[in-house]
Parts: structure tokens; sequence; C-alpha cells
């Protein structure tokens, strides 16, 4: 495990109300593979291993992150997924279509 994040949160990316993935979305605390810098925004791969117990996650692409602190469960849609690797957290995402259907 060379990352780890806080602030983290498991996003499920949905399309037609169908599940497609999961992924991790949080902020770098310290990245010894040089990837993120402290205070940058991740959003992982597909995660293929949670340990709760461990606060370990694994990706598809063979990283391990440790997640600190609470983390939350929260959707998007496959439409917003862009946002997502943007670097937009769920929470603006949700402002944003709350926003845009407020118009």
């Amino acid at each position: 495990m060379d990352t780890i994040v806080c602030d983290w949160q498991i996003v499920t990316v949905k399309d037609n109300g169908h599940n497609i993935c999961q992924v991790l979305w949080g902020i770098c605390v310290e990245d010894k593979s040089f990837r993120f810098g402290n205070g940058d925004y991740i959003c992982t791969s597909k995660l293929v291993e949670i340990k709760p117990k461990k606060n370990l996650i694994k990706t598809a692409s063979g990283s391990i992150y440790k997640v600190v602190g609470e983390g939350k469960k929260v959707t998007v849609e496959l439409c917003d997924f862009e946002l997502l690797r943007s670097g937009f957290s769920p929470e603006q995402i949700l402002s944003l279509k709350t926003a845009t259907r407020q118009h």
C-alpha cells in the first residue's frame, strides 16, 4: 500500500438504474509512489476488493489504498462520471445537477 486517502467515498456508478462499477474518490494524505501530491484528489479505477477491517481498498489496476477516517457511500450517474474523474467531488456533482434543474 503506497497511498493513504482521507475524506474518502466509495462511489457506485450507475447507468439506467444498473450498477456499473464502484470507485474510490478521496483526498491524498500520503503517496509513496509519487503519483499524487498531498491534498490532491484521487479517483481510482474499478474497485475489486474492499477490506473494511484493515481499511484497505484494491483496484482493478492493482493499486492498494489505505483509507483513514470515516468514509461515505454515494452514487453518481454514468453521464457524470467524467466530472468525478476530472476532480469534482460527488457533492459538487450533486450541487451542479441540482442547480441545473432549478434553471
